[in-house]
């Protein structure tokens, strides 16, 4: 594996390959947090792929000024945040929360930390409980929706840290790409502990940093260059260190990864690998993935709203699906089958509430990339507008 020599020349356009991936990595992540099944993390690693997608297209954009990229990156990421911080401070000021007298980041300490909201530097505080179980919404719902945006704040500061990743990765490609491996190893483990959000914001960055320099692999055409067998066999040796690690350091949840860094580190490093070795290169989906072309572009399209609102729409299925306990014709036998069903019927609700919030809050990615504002970008419009050019060609 070398750093030298030119990449590859990529076709122009959108890698219908990676965006088929962030469509997976999306429906894997909902469903995650709906049912909370831990065998998911090992079935596809959601996180590790999305932040490997990341790091590709950071380092196809790094050809151009590096302030340039890094600027345009915030910008895209802010506007949908803003929204949807607004809606959740909003409803943790009204249930009484008061930063200031948080036990974890009290006095000035505490309001200060709100600025997270505005630019993830750190995770966004909230309360871990707030107002009475029973009511519309669990006490826990700050954790529940706020909880994941730790999501923005690694991909923020991979951001901010790319140019100087990218170097590295050109000039050292092997000691970049298993860095964050071995950083894994030392404070992911407990031989060095970091306490607080400075320990968990590296914690993060050195689980899914070896899944961004992937991206750079990718990207680079360095992973063309590794004999194929010789690439998947020793991802498969990394992977299953990951299942050995992981099967003596379990959990509470038992065999989820995200609760085992080093297992998710080594098991998403080599399963990204793998899926980015066999990489074909797609102008368009082939075969029967034609079919869901429009889906995949949506959801790539409304990535990021997707990923900050879908915890709240799964917790707002839960007071939708027990309306139905309330009709009418509902006997004891319906009110059992219900009950076997539930998760199934919040599962089916989820989607189109998720369709709803594109339409409602969607567009901010559209402002934030400078485009004009659309309710549903499935890519109709533009390949209407291919279509247009063929025939007055």
């Amino acid at each position: 594996m070398s750093g030298e020599g030119a990449a590859p020349a990529k076709a122009p356009g959108r890698d219908r390959y990676l965006d088929l991936l962030r469509s997976v990595a999306l429906v894997r992540v909902v469903v995650y947090h709906l049912f909370g099944w831990a065998w998911l993390t090992v079935l596809f690693p959601s996180m590790g792929v999305m932040f490997a997608l990341a790091g590709s297209l950071m380092a196809r954009s790094l050809n151009r000024p590096a302030l340039g990229v890094i600027r345009g990156r915030i910008r895209r990421l802010l506007p949908p945040m803003w929204l949807f911080g607004a809606l959740a401070l909003i409803m943790l000021f009204t249930a009484g929360w008061n930063p200031g007298n948080d036990p974890d980041n009290g006095g000035t300490w505490g309001w200060i930390s709100l600025f997270n909201y505005l630019v993830p530097i750190g995770e966004p505080t909230y309360p871990w409980h707030i107002g009475a179980d029973g009511g519309l919404l669990d006490a826990t719902w700050p954790e529940q929706a706020i909880g994941p945006l730790w999501y923005l704040r690694a991909y923020l500061w991979f951001v901010l840290a790319s140019p100087l990743l990218l170097w590295a990765f050109r000039r050292m490609p092997w000691a970049t790409l298993l860095a964050p491996l071995a950083l894994t190893a030392v404070i992911g483990t407990g031989v060095v502990t970091i306490p607080g959000e400075t320990g968990n914001a590296l914690t993060d960055f050195a689980v899914f940093g070896g899944c961004w320099v992937l991206g750079f692999a990718h990207q680079e055409g360095v992973l063309r260059r590794i004999p194929r067998y010789l690439a998947v066999s020793l991802s498969v040796l990394v992977m299953a260190f990951g299942l050995w690690w992981a099967s003596g350091h379990l959990g509470p949840e038992g065999w989820d990864l995200n609760d085992i860094p080093l297992a998710q580190a080594t098991w998403s490093f080599g399963a990204v690998a793998i899926l980015l070795v066999y990489a074909p290169s797609w102008q368009r989906l082939p075969g029967r993935l034609a079919r869901f072309d429009k889906v995949i572009t949506l959801s790539n399209n409304r990535a990021v709203t997707i990923y900050l609102w879908h915890n709240f729409l799964i917790m707002a299925t839960f007071p939708l699906v027990d309306r139905l306990y309330d009709l009418p014709f509902m006997t004891d036998r319906m009110m059992a089958a219900l009950d076997t069903t539930y998760m199934v019927w919040a599962f089916v609700l989820v989607w189109p509430l998720i369709g709803l919030m594109i339409v409602a809050a969607g567009w901010a990615e559209d402002l934030a990339a400078k485009r004009p504002p659309r309710l549903w970008p499935n890519g109709v419009e533009r390949r209407a507008r291919e279509r247009g050019r063929r025939v007055a060609a």
